[in-house]
């Protein structure tokens, strides 16, 4: 069980009726439906929130809780995949992001843990932090990142271990507890009256001649004006199209026991949230309390059980910070992430159908953004294009949905990382 859900654990909401008419069915419980559905209300919009688990039960209650403004469009850059000037309109939207995401908690009192305090990408090799420490004016003039380059000399400062080639800092980011943050945006929801039809998976989605949609699911059918996507990591068979343009991949995350306050404090001096350059990807950051280590990455390349995988993590843990051998794992779990083929977050229109989806590890301000932007869209109240609001959003011939290539992915990633930790 994730350590979260000890705070909020989502439960099935008693049961609404379904309507017959609707200007706007949100398929998704996740951090864009809920934004997108609040952004509707606001606008004298109706809608109605369809899932088809518990609200929240998936990657919105699940992921490490860290908030980011750009840094993985950041990370693009740095790894060439993006010039300068391709990225500065996604930099300046990620500004956007994250602006929403600190107002929505402050403006609507959500309490939730928002704690600003930063976010220090450790480097993996050399050529990585030589790579960030060219890219690091960028991120400022056009992310606002308030960044700054950390050699490996002085990086004890920011965090308790000697195992990076130094990193950056980047001060314009957070980290929030993700589950309470959830339970706020449900509270709005519900607040504005707004219906969430939980248990309630769609089972077809029919385009009408004029336009509309025709909704099924077991307990009736919904005719709506607009219909939104916003399953991410979660999308199925229903909308094939876009299941075959997110590839979900399995984020695992341990909890330890609750630490010494010495020791705590000692990991994370500016209580910060981490994670690094390396392609399998770890992240982390202390509980909302302080006394946890909350440690997830790409433990796996696939998908499989969280008591798999937690030694694994449990050993990564140890790689960045010997000094908790020994610290029991309380909690072990995993939920999907939704990746991109050009790793970058998507929103659109694409058969008919509004979608926000892709949030390659940055969903909790990006998926909220596109979510809210979604809704303006329909709504006509966007006087300007959102970068990510593009024309393409890619596919791949040989893939239909099924991540049969991670495990190759994983094998490649491991070899590379190999390489660059000893020869770069």
């Amino acid at each position: 069980m994730p350590f979260w859900w000890e705070a909020h654990k989502p439960t099935a909401l008693p049961e609404v009726d379904l309507p017959k008419d609707i200007p706007v069915a949100i398929v998704g419980a996740g951090y864009a439906g809920m934004n997108a559905a609040i952004e509707l209300a606001k606008n004298g919009i109706e809608s109605i929130v369809l899932d088809a688990a518990e609200p929240g039960f998936g990657g919105s209650t699940r992921n490490g809780g860290l908030v980011s403004a750009g840094v993985n469009v950041g990370k693009r850059i740095i790894n060439k995949a993006l010039t300068p000037e391709q990225a500065k309109p996604f930099l300046n939207d990620a500004v956007d992001a994250f602006t929403n995401i600190e107002n929505l908690v402050s403006e609507n009192g959500i309490e939730c843990g928002w704690t600003k305090s930063g976010y220090f990408l450790g480097a993996w090799c050399q050529s990585h932090y030589d790579a960030m420490a060219k890219k690091v004016d960028l991120l400022n003039e056009e992310a606002q990142s308030g960044a700054f380059m950390v050699p490996r000399e002085i990086q004890r400062a920011e965090i308790g271990s000697d195992y990076y080639f130094g990193g950056m800092v980047v001060s314009r980011a957070a980290h929030i507890h993700p589950a309470l943050y959830y339970k706020g945006l449900l509270g709005l929801v519900q607040k504005a009256g707004i219906r969430i039809a939980s248990k309630t998976p769609v089972t077809k989605l029919t385009q009408e001649s004029g336009g509309s949609w025709q909704v099924q699911t077991p307990r009736g059918t919904i005719r709506a004006g607009h219909v939104v996507i916003a399953t991410n990591g979660y999308t199925g068979d229903v909308t094939s199209q876009f299941k075959r343009r997110v590839v979900p991949v399995g984020s695992y995350i341990i909890a330890t026991e609750e630490l010494p306050p010495e020791l705590a404090a000692s990991l994370s001096p500016k209580n910060r949230s981490f994670a690094d350059t390396r392609r399998v990807l770890t992240y982390y950051r202390l509980s909302p309390d302080g006394k946890r280590m909350i440690f997830g990455g790409r433990a796996k390349f696939g998908f499989t059980d969280p008591v798999e995988t937690a030694p694994l993590l449990y050993q990564f843990m140890l790689d960045r910070f010997p000094q908790l051998r020994g610290s029991k794992i309380t909690h072990a779990w995993t939920g999907n992430v939704a990746f991109a083929m050009d790793e970058l977050p998507h929103m659109g229109k694409l058969d008919g159908m509004h979608f926000a989806l892709g949030c390659n590890g940055s969903g909790i301000a990006m998926m909220s953004y596109l979510g809210r932007e979604t809704a303006r869209k329909i709504v006509g109240k966007s006087n300007r294009r959102v970068a990510f609001d593009m024309p393409e959003f890619p596919t791949h011939p040989l893939y239909n949905g099924n991540p049969w290539f991670l495990p190759l992915v994983g094998a490649y990633f491991r070899t590379a990382d190999w390489w660059d930790r000893r020869f770069h």
